[in-house]
C-alpha cells in the first residue's frame, strides 16, 4: 500500500483508544517516505492525527470536551468558521 494512502487510513480510522499507535505508526510512514512531494501529501493527515491526539488527551486531563471538538469537521473537509470584520466590541467603540 502506497505510504500516503496507508497514513490516510490511519486517520480515518483513528479512535481515542488507537490515536497513541496510530500516529507512532503515521512517524514511521513519514520517515520512509523517499520524496519531499510524498510527505507533502501526506502532511494534513499527519497534522488532523496530532490534532486528535492533543484534544483527546486534553479531554482526558479535563481540559475540553472531545465531543464539542473540530475534529469531526475537519474530518469532512470543512473549514472552521473564522471571524470576520471587526469584532463586536471594536464595532460599539466606533458608533
Amino acid at each position: 500500500m502506497d505510504p500516503v494512502e496507508e497514513i490516510k487510513k490511519l486517520y480515518y480510522a483513528a479512535t481515542k483508544s488507537t490515536i497513541q499507535r496510530d500516529v507512532e505508526r503515521a512517524i514511521d510512514l513519514l520517515k520512509a517516505m523517499p520524496s519531499e512531494d510524498e510527505r507533502e501529501r501526506a502532511a494534513v493527515y499527519m497534522d488532523g492525527l496530532s490534532q486528535m491526539r492533543s484534544e483527546w488527551a486534553q479531554a482526558v486531563r479535563g481540559g475540553v470536551s472531545a465531543s464539542t471538538s473540530s475534529g469531526a469537521s475537519s474530518r469532512t473537509g470543512a473549514r472552521p468558521r473564522g471571524r470576520s470584520g471587526p469584532s463586536s466590541a471594536a464595532s460599539r467603540r466606533s458608533r
